[in-house]
């Protein structure tokens, strides 16, 4: 017999404003228990240093949640200069400390910053979640072990400096999928000669969600303690599709969306695009699939459907 998960249906995202000092895990679960959910998921992790917006998926909203994770993200970040520390930020011990240069300015500074917008390489740290045989990297790391990881290409879209103190400097980054603020500041701070680490990490937009829909740990669990019933809670929920629109929508009908639902590739003509598009039925979101496209129409292939859409 098999073991029925406890909680129940719910579907939808919430967007968090992680508090700092938890991991992300830790967070999804009680943000779980707070809605009472029998499934679960976040769109990519934050350091249990960083805070600001995790989104998280319940129900259905899950089957999508990689889909977020492809996303650009934005962040606002601290660095201390001076120092380097074992994790790139202040959670590790300091392993080299380097005098800031002297009269660092702006302009000097900017000119550093310039060699990492656009299209550059990364090596990830190795305290990231990054897996090498099966085990996240921070595994082989807390047992002194390095692996050799090959330079990943990311994007900078944006790189601005906000703020610059004798130790200290603020930056703005807007930046795509993969791309580790950590190792973004060790890099800037190896280029200035004198090391830097991250102390503050705040990210202010993934998967298209912003910090200003974001709710705080504290708000849930105070709407949660005077609600008189879940759906109170259920009301802060988006819908499962809010953060897929940048993917072209197709309506089916008829014998099309029952072929759809039996997994069946169905054919449309007219002029389309290939690639992943949101499928609607009714105008109701039903889920997702792949268009192959030639010159006479299409082919929709179902690749994740919603359990109720039928």
């Amino acid at each position: 017999m098999s073991r029925r998960r406890k909680g129940r249906a719910v579907d939808g995202i919430l967007v968090l404003d992680k508090p700092q000092g938890e991991s992300s895990n830790r967070i999804l679960q009680q943000v779980r228990h707070l809605f009472g959910a029998a499934k679960a998921g976040h769109t990519g992790a934050l350091d249990p240093l960083a805070t600001g917006v995790l989104p998280i998926c319940f129900g259905e909203a899950t089957k999508f949640s990689q889909l977020m994770l492809e996303s650009d993200k934005a962040y606002i970040t601290t660095a201390r200069l001076g120092q380097r520390t074992e994790t790139a930020d202040s959670e590790g011990a300091i392993v080299q400390e380097r005098p800031v240069p002297a009269g660092l300015t702006e302009s000097a500074l900017e000119a550093v910053l310039e060699q990492f917008r656009g299209d550059i390489a990364q090596i990830p740290s190795m305290y990231s979640a990054l897996k090498h045989k099966g085990k996240p990297l921070y595994e082989y790391a807390r047992q002194g072990i390095t692996v050799d990881r090959p330079a990943r290409p990311v994007i900078i879209y944006r790189l601005e400096l906000l703020a610059l103190r004798s130790e200290e400097i603020d930056l703005a980054v807007t930046c795509s999928k993969g791309t580790y603020i950590r190792s973004l500041v060790d890099d800037i701070g190896e280029a200035l000669g004198c090391g830097a680490h991250v102390t503050m990490l705040r990210r202010t937009l993934a998967a298209g969600f912003s910090i200003d829909q974001a709710h705080s740990l504290g708000a849930l669990r105070d709407r949660a303690e005077a609600a008189t019933d879940q759906a109170e809670l259920d009301q802060l929920l988006l819908p499962v599709d809010q953060p897929l629109q940048e993917y072209p929508a197709l309506e089916l009908e008829g014998e099309r969306l029952r072929s759809i639902f039996h997994g069946q590739a169905v054919r449309m003509s007219g002029h389309f695009l290939s690639g992943p598009a949101r499928l609607y039925g009714g105008g109701r979101f039903i889920g997702m699939g792949e268009v192959i496209a030639d010159e006479e129409g299409c082919d929709i292939q179902p690749k994740r459907l919603l359990r109720f859409g039928s």
